[in-house]
């Protein structure tokens, strides 16, 4: 079910009061004077910072702007900081950014409130992009109540388990190929009786909802619990949610990485390629990185499913996408940027700048069927299938009244699932119980569930 805008409305504003009260903006060029100012030809960028980004920051002034002329100034924060500015951006619609990357869970909403601008247009003017390359299920879920196209994905993703080869052979352990979750358990035990110098798992546990949450409500969905129920009950402290939080604070607490409760995905990613840990459950972009050339665990990774408990799959979907402010007076511009970034041209020149492996990939059929990306790119298969047979409507056991694997599409979920990550956090650290934790979250969401009532 999908949000009315006028709650989303008013949500986000409610989000956009706190949020000017406690975030700062980024630092990025200058306002968005229109071509009639002469500056049509710079425009402004704000985007997560992970390894993907980083890459199209390095390759865009002596390509895009060397061929475009149009000069791009990046502003480039982490995931939890990036969310709040952009956020505070685009709700004031202040016109400073022209571009952001939004996700397939903010852009249902933000479109809502008449915040971005949508895309048909260009896309239907752009005769090299080709839409239809695009896998399905992002151009459905970037797409708004209003049937209009308001993202295009710079790279997308699913969730499946990465673990070493090498290590289990050495080991003589063998890794399913649909493990569960209790054998995931029983794999890091073993690791870690085995190896001083290797933590058997590495899981999130840093707080935000992006965070810590992003791998854990999987495992709750898989556990059979979810955030509410079909008729807005909040369902934090059910035994399900119980279970599934206690089994994953007890996982990475025995046999995770050294501060955990700060770890978040740039930190497991800096773990499993410094052979730190045997095992990672996370996004299947991180492959990109891990097989990059220059790795040190490059050709050591094997590549399995999300780990399951009573449902058949439980691998998310995701997409870090492109989104143009509505108020931006250089959309022209914003969409050439957008059109190269997300283009197959842009990665192909990944691919002879970087390598194949390094391609954001995960949104262009075209791609997995490339046989250079095949050949270098190991996690292809399994990266495809899980993005393909991710179920956004039935993710889990229970009917819910939303859409979302990893994240619940309602507007008040980044501020609930971030609160309550905060104490799971706290578990993780040994300062409260999954009980307290919940509890107190159980609270919090039976407010908003008795508003949707």
């Amino acid at each position: 079910m999908r949000i009315p805008p006028a709650r989303a409305t008013l949500t986000a504003g409610l989000a956009c009061l706190a949020l000017t009260l406690t975030a700062c903006s980024g630092a990025g060029g200058g306002g968005g004077g229109g071509a009639e100012s002469g500056e049509a030809q710079s425009i402004n960028v704000l985007m997560v910072n992970n390894p993907q980004m980083e890459d199209l920051q390095r390759l865009t002034a002596e390509n895009f702007t060397a061929e475009s002329g149009i000069t791009v100034n990046f502003t480039s924060l982490p995931e939890n900081d990036v969310r709040a500015n952009i956020s505070q951006e685009f709700s004031a619609q202040a016109g400073q950014y022209d571009v952001a990357s939004l996700s397939n869970y903010e852009i249902p909403f933000y479109s809502a409130n008449g915040w971005l601008a949508p895309l048909d247009e260009f896309v239907a003017a752009d005769k090299e992009f080709n839409q239809e390359d695009i896998l399905p299920a992002y151009t459905e879920s970037l797409t708004g109540e209003d049937g209009k196209l308001y993202g295009e994905p710079f790279y997308g993703e699913s969730s499946f388990l990465m673990y070493r080869t090498d290590v289990f052979q050495e080991l003589g352990l063998t890794m399913p190929e649909n493990p569960t979750w209790d054998q995931v358990a029983d794999l890091a035990a073993q690791v870690d009786e085995a190896k001083e110098d290797m933590k058997g798992i590495c899981l999130r546990g840093q707080p935000g909802w992006g965070q810590v949450f992003a791998p854990l409500t999987t495992v709750v969905n898989t556990f059979g619990g979810t955030w509410f129920d079909k008729d807005w009950n909040a369902q934090v402290d059910s035994p399900e949610f119980t279970e599934a939080v206690q089994f994953y604070t007890d996982l990475v607490k025995n046999h995770g990485e050294a501060g955990a409760a700060q770890a978040g995905f740039t930190e497991c990613l800096n773990n499993m390629t410094q052979s730190q840990t045997a095992m990672w459950y996370d996004a299947t972009s991180a492959a990109g990185s891990l097989e990059a050339e220059g790795s040190p665990v490059a050709g050591k990774i094997g590549y399995a499913a999300a780990p399951v408990k009573e449902t058949e799959s439980s691998g998310w979907l995701w997409t870090w996408s492109w989104g143009i402010q509505a108020a931006s007076e250089k959309q022209d511009a914003a969409w050439e940027f957008i059109s190269w970034a997300s283009s197959q041209e842009y990665e192909e020149l990944v691919a002879e700048e970087l390598g194949w492996a390094k391609v954001p990939s995960g949104k262009r059929i075209s791609t997995y069927e490339n046989p250079e990306y095949q050949a270098s790119a190991p996690f292809y298969e399994a990266e495809r299938f899980a993005i393909e047979n991710a179920d956004p409507k039935n993710p889990g056991l229970q009917e819910r009244p939303y859409i979302g694997i990893q994240f619940a599409g309602f507007p008040e979920f980044a501020d609930l699932g971030t609160t309550v990550s905060q104490d799971i956090s706290a578990v993780i650290a040994g300062q409260k119980t999954v009980e307290e934790a919940l509890a107190k979250g159980q609270e919090t969401a039976e407010a908003i569930g008795e508003e949707y009532k």
